[in-house]
């Protein structure tokens, strides 16, 4: 019986909590409310030029805390709870993290709408509400999510991630701005016929800017049939096919990134692109037709009030629907619908590897958007006209630009992207005017001020006022004091404070106690052989050795941590993750290395999580093959909380050198010509085996099965990878550099007066990695809105 009735008092706890936690969400959306109202009705009254945000991930995390901190809120409703023998810490554990991201992109949406709010420009985002769990702003209410991750013997297993099953308190359903949205069919005489309907059912979401009155909209579309029941099936004895229908238009919305190996698959997730950009593009048309200038005006002054972004590929079919919506039921001329297309459409690439680049089969296309298809192929002709007539005679030009691919059966590449030796090349020579490059950012609410009280109540102090909360640059003026021995104790305590908390969290969920004193080395993001995970095994694996080989020699004590999932069909990526773990628990066993060496691996990397693990890191990794990462954010949240980075000089790092000084980050390898030069004068792997005793050994150990004795060929692949298929992101070319560096990194480690002071340039350095700044730069010189704040 005691067992029962302590069975009895968890579950009235647990129920008792998320009643509280439900409730002070609704008292805190309830103090949005009128402001969101006002925001909204002012945009109506002054009609300022919007900005819309498709994106098909909105990596939005926990919305309580961040809430409260945006409308200032947090003292006073932490002092409400108290009163109740509550802590508010406690009840943001019992909120889900919004299924509706998976990583960089929907967390740079996340921190982009943030910043549009608190700069004060009139957005919209659209998303959808996946139902088992990713993101949203102009985005897709997905009900279920990417999936949540597992680790069973050490793999990787995929759960749904029911991230709706208590409901959500932050979303108010709109039924009256529901999209009926038309797919299949054929064209007959120019029209589109004989379609399937389904619904497009909005969510709206508050996203408040910082402390500034300013509330705006995430709006998340969710999936419907139009026939709820299929009562004469049901009558008829067929009990499945009276909800079939049902479900296969629910489908849409059911999950995030649907798997792609199969026909189904890509229907789908072709299908969920669709729906978001059509669902989308009918919203923002209606509430244009809704303005009181569009009796007067009608389309002539669309251009001016309205811009569209597409974050990545994902919605670029809002360019064929926009041009079928102004041609086919508005009647336009097509050049005129061309021109205002090319005045209100940005796209912003995140990747440069041309095997991320989207590519749909004409066949699929055509199948599921046939007017749509004759719409791209009338943009393709147009395009090669313009490029014969730019470069006459090179054939081989129009056929690396065209939109159609005929390789390996007939795709279109989506976002006018065609690829060569280099992805943008040909397009820049022929349209420098419409590229610029934007430094993202991130929002320092979310990833210092609520994520790191510690060191932001250190900063208040330091810097009075709220300046620095909204303009990073103000946080130059801590280089000034990093020759007060005080400050450099009381920033050392705080991350102590940091390194602590976690400790607590590791071993209250993994049973593993960690020393705080080591440095704590983090490598965190999706799992993907360009951001190189395995290298950092490689140097795990060539430290243990060492630790073995010498075991009367002191070592710098290290916990390295990992945190990330793999696609569910990617299995190299699987095969790291579970290298990682065979790794980590051969480590963690071993006296003679666990006291040196630690490794863990953080079971479903999230935001919440992200928010308590970033904090207390020292040395953030980030080693991708130089010329591989577009950007990136993850090494600027790190940068902003002190950690050092180890880096090759790819993506953000480049210009986070340029801000602190190479003299304040660790940075190894070959750089991107470098790169190019050893690919063009081709690159053997097995020269670097054959001349480098602990790469071989490392790699042997790999082969031969001592990470795994159990299967002596569980890790074939992975050497496969490398020394058979002829390593494509270079990993062993750059082995040995990373190997020195992390040596440098120890050294320095080892002088924490040196290392803070590092670490307090890291800070005093970040104001450039603002996503406010990056949403002004983007109002400014690409969408025309005016930020108001």
């Amino acid at each position: 019986m005691p067992q029962l009735e302590n069975v009895g008092e968890v579950k009235a706890a647990f129920n008792r909590h998320l009643h509280f936690t439900v409730a002070i969400s609704h008292a805190v959306r309830d103090q949005l409310i009128g402001k969101w109202m006002r925001t909204q009705q002012n945009y109506h009254e002054t009609d300022p030029k919007r900005v819309y945000y498709l994106s098909l991930e909105w990596y939005m995390g926990r919305t309580l805390g961040n809430t409260m901190l945006n409308l200032g809120i947090q003292g006073s409703t932490e002092e409400a709870i108290n009163q109740l023998d509550l802590a508010i810490d406690d009840l943001e554990e019992y909120e889900e993290d919004a299924g509706l991201g998976n990583g960089g992109l929907g967390r740079l949406a996340a921190c982009f709408i943030d910043s549009m709010s608190t700069v004060g420009l009139p957005p919209h985002g659209y998303g959808i509400r996946y139902e088992y769990g990713i993101r949203y702003e102009y985005g897709i209410r997905y009900e279920y999510g990417i999936f949540k991750q597992e680790f069973q013997d050490g793999w990787q297993r995929e759960l749904l991630d029911n991230w709706l099953r208590y409901g959500n308190p932050w979303e108010i359903q709109r039924p009256e701005s529901t999209q009926n949205i038309q797919m299949y069919g054929h064209v007959e005489n120019g029209k589109w016929v004989n379609t399937k309907s389904v619904l497009a059912v909005p969510y709206d979401t508050p996203v408040p800017g910082y402390k500034n009155e300013v509330v705006n909209t995430l709006r998340l579309w969710s999936a419907q049939a139009p026939i709820e029941f299929q009562l004469d099936s049901f009558n008829r004895g067929d009990y499945m096919g009276a909800v079939l229908e049902n479900n296969v238009a629910e489908d849409i919305s059911r999950v995030l990134y649907p798997n792609d190996n199969f026909f189904e698959g890509k229907e789908l997730r072709l299908k969920q692109q669709y729906f978001l950009v059509a669902a989308s593009l009918a919203d923002i048309i209606r509430r244009h037709k809704t303005q009181p200038s569009w009796k007067e005006r009608g389309w002539s002054n669309f251009a001016d009030k309205a811009a569209i972004q597409l974050n990545d590929t994902h919605p670029s079919l809002a360019v064929p629907e926009f041009m079928r919506i102004l041609v086919d039921i508005e009647g336009m001329d097509w050049d005129e619908a061309w021109t205002m297309c090319q005045q209100v459409m940005s796209y912003t690439n995140h990747t440069v590897l041309p095997e991320a680049i989207e590519r749909w089969p004409v066949e699929l296309f055509e199948r599921l958007l046939p007017r749509h298809l004759e719409i791209v192929y009338a943009i393709n002709q147009k395009h090669m006209e313009n490029v014969a007539a730019a470069f006459p005679g090179d054939n081989d030009r129009l056929r690396r630009m065209s939109i159609f691919e005929e390789e390996y059966g007939k795709k279109i590449h989506m976002g006018f992207l065609a690829i060569v030796e280099t992805i943008f090349k040909d397009f820049y020579e022929m349209y420098p005017e419409r590229f610029q490059n934007k430094t993202n950012g991130i929002t320092p609410r979310r990833w210092l001020i609520k994520s790191n009280p510690a060191l932001t109540n250190l900063i208040d102090e330091r810097l009075p006022g709220e300046k620095w909360a909204t303009d990073l640059y103000e946080l130059t003026a801590l280089k000034d004091m990093i020759v007060d021995k005080e400050f450099l104790r009381a920033v050392q305590n705080a991350k102590r404070e940091n390194k602590l908390a976690l400790c607590r969290l590791v071993d209250e969920v993994y049973g593993i106690e960690l020393d705080v004193d080591s440095m704590f080395d983090c490598h965190v993001k999706r799992i993907h052989e360009y951001k190189r995970q395995l290298l950092n095994v490689l140097h795990m694996i060539t430290r243990y050795n060492e630790i073995k080989a010498n075991p009367d020699k002191e070592f710098t004590p290290r916990t390295i941590m990992f945190g990330g999932k793999a696609a569910p069909g990617y299995d190299m990526a699987k095969r790291i993750i579970k290298l990682i773990n065979n790794v980590a628990n051969k480590c963690n066993n071993d006296p003679a290395v666990s006291k040196y060496l630690k490794v863990i691996y953080f079971e479903n990397y999230r935001v919440s999580l992200a928010e308590k693990i970033i904090p207390a890191i020292d040395l953030s990794e980030q080693i991708s093959t130089a010329g591989t990462e577009a950007s990136g954010t993850g090494n600027m949240k790190f940068m902003l909380n002190g950690a050092l980075t180890i880096g090759t000089l790819d993506g953000a790092n480049v210009e986070m050198a340029e801000e602190m000084g190479m003299e304040n980050i660790f940075i190894f390898g070959m750089n991107v010509d470098e790169v190019e030069e050893l690919a063009q004068k081709g690159y053997n792997p097995h020269d670097y085996y054959n001349s480098n005793p602990d790469l071989k050994q490392v790699l042997d150990q790999i082969r031969d099965g001592f990470w795994s004795p159990e299967d002596k060929h569980l890790f074939s692949m992975i050497w496969d990878t490398l020394m058979v298929h002829g390593d494509k992101y270079m990993l062993l070319a750059d082995y040995q550099s990373y190997i020195d560096k992390q040596r440098e990194v120890d050294a320095v480690y080892r002088d924490q007066n040196k290392w803070l002071n590092m670490a307090i340039h890291n800070i005093a350095s970040v104001g450039k990695f603002n996503s406010d700044r990056t949403i002004r730069e983007y109002a400014e010189q690409i969408w025309g809105a005016e930020c108001r704040n």
